[in-house]
């Protein structure tokens, strides 16, 4: 599989063959961005549209992609999702003073109008407590948690230490923790 990526990778940096070998990419990692996004911006329709623009600016960039392995395809490509997808929220701002922090609210009201009346309760007090997160733990726990990626990799797409994003891991997993038995309550 490496050998795969890596010829995919070399075939993306040439022009000939770069638009099928792009192909490739979109068809290996859309769900998987999709659903970092979607878990960023909550909204379905807004997270298609910034995995559009993700993929339209990773095509665009695709001759300042400097790595040779599927790792950092992975952590290049969570980058400009994770930016594109940021934007998207900041766009969704009320006024301009507003962080982005708090669009918790909004956040949750828009999960809440997207929840499959059959769906798991269980799931759903997770979903609520992660929206209630401060936005770099939200991130972080996604994409490990969610995602599965390494610390190492997190720091690639995030540029913060590893330190730091164990940090908002371990904080984030005691506050999700504290809001769920709070929401048991409720």
């Amino acid at each position: 599989m490496n050998a795969d990526i890596t010829q995919i990778i070399n075939t993306l940096k040439s022009e000939q063959y770069a638009v099928r070998a792009f192909e490739v990419v979109i068809e290996r990692y859309s769900e998987r961005l999709y659903w970092h996004i979607r878990r960023i911006v909550v909204q379905h329709e807004e997270a298609e549209d910034a995995l559009q623009d993700t993929f339209v600016t990773a095509y665009s960039a695709v001759g300042g992609f400097r790595g040779e392995t599927e790792s950092s395809l992975v952590a290049w490509l969570y980058k400009i999702a994770t930016t594109v997808a940021l934007k998207a929220l900041k766009r969704r701002r009320k006024h301009i003073f507003a962080s982005l922090d708090s669009l918790s609210n909004t956040l949750v009201s828009d999960f809440e109008a997207e929840i499959d009346p059959s769906a798991d309760q269980i799931a759903i007090k997770l979903q609520r407590a992660i929206l209630a997160l401060p936005m770099k733990q939200k991130l972080v726990f996604n994409m490990r948690y969610y995602d599965e990626l390494s610390f190492e990799e997190i720091s690639q797409i995030t540029g913060q230490s590893v330190a730091t994003l164990k940090t908002n891991y371990h904080y984030a997993a005691k506050r999700i923790k504290q809001l769920v038995s709070q929401l048991d309550y409720e």
